[in-house]
């Protein structure tokens, strides 16, 4: 009889535990501690976070282009890691490249256009996001191929590798676009109280920019470029103007961002990353292939 009495008494306790999911599910989820303590601008990120919001007193920044004359430069260094070597001189065509990083103000008008995707966080724990969303800082949570598509639009495509470099370093083997030491604050990046918690409006630091004008190369935000990431390519690459490796699993993000530290934003540094990836360090800038038979691209603002 006990026996009995223990079987039913293990039988009801199984019934209760097994009932309990389904108890959850008729009342509902409840939020984690992150969700309920996210702000009302916080939760709006997650739904739109976008178009740009200029400041009263903020004028978007023009469409500029800088012409990169053809020629050779340095590429890589000896002073670097595995993959920025063999130090050599490289030729390039000329061409020309965006001054400033794509912003959002200039992104938010493609999307509106195109229909393109928002920018916005794929995670709903990207809280920086409404504090980059100036008009003039450079956008960001942006893949390689939504950097493809913008510049295809505005009838440019991403620089090479090379290209970014050569424009950023001018021709004298220069480690950062200000000299060959690095100095504290020249540039928009980490453990520096530089007045920026996140990105910077575009050209916001005198010091970051190339010889030839190219601005935001050292800091800011990092930026896709065009090749495919080859550990070898420096030394695998041609003498003129050398491409990445046919196909790869990464592609090559050049520059330093707001987040970076120590010497990796020396301008010979290069990261890598799934082409599919974003980021609210990642933004990109554009070029265009200079062919003088062609003439003045339209629409590029050509100023030196």
């Amino acid at each position: 009889m006990l026996e009995t009495r223990l079987k039913i008494v293990f039988l009801f306790v199984v019934l209760f535990l097994a009932s309990i999911p389904f108890f959850g599910i008729l009342r509902g989820t409840t939020p984690t501690p992150k969700e309920d303590s996210m702000t009302s601008s916080e939760q709006a990120v997650r739904s739109a976070a976008f178009p740009s919001e200029a400041s009263p007193h903020e004028e978007p920044i023009g469409d500029e282009m800088v012409p990169i004359p053809a020629g050779p430069f340095t590429r890589g260094t000896t002073l670097g890691g595995y993959d920025e070597r063999p130090e050599r001189l490289v030729h390039l065509s000329s061409f020309l490249i965006d001054r400033f990083e794509v912003t959002t103000h200039q992104y938010g008008e493609f999307v509106a256009v195109t229909g393109q995707r928002k920018p916005s966080p794929p995670s709903r724990y990207a809280k920086n996001l409404t504090r980059m969303r100036g008009a003039n800082q450079p956008v960001v949570y942006v893949s390689w191929h939504d950097a493809v598509a913008y510049c295809r639009w505005k009838r440019k495509r991403l620089p090479t590798e090379a290209e970014w470099e050569k424009a950023m370093r001018g021709t004298d083997a220069r480690l950062w676009p200000w000299g060959n030491r690095n100095e504290p604050g020249a540039a928009n990046y980490a453990r520096i109280d530089d007045g920026f918690e996140v990105s910077a409006p575009a050209g916001s630091f005198a010091k970051d920019f190339s010889p030839y004008g190219v601005a935001d190369g050292a800091g800011n935000v990092m930026e896709w470029v065009a090749d495919w990431y080859g550990e070898t390519s420096y030394g695998d690459g041609g003498e003129r103007d050398p491409q990445g490796p046919a196909r790869s699993v990464f592609k090559v993000l050049r520059g330093g961002g707001y987040t970076t530290t120590g010497s990796d934003f020396r301008i010979t540094s290069r990261s890598k990353m799934i082409p599919n990836f974003r980021d609210e360090t990642i933004g990109f800038r554009c070029a265009v292939s200079d062919d003088p038979r062609a003439g003045n691209p339209k629409g590029v603002n050509l100023h030196n």
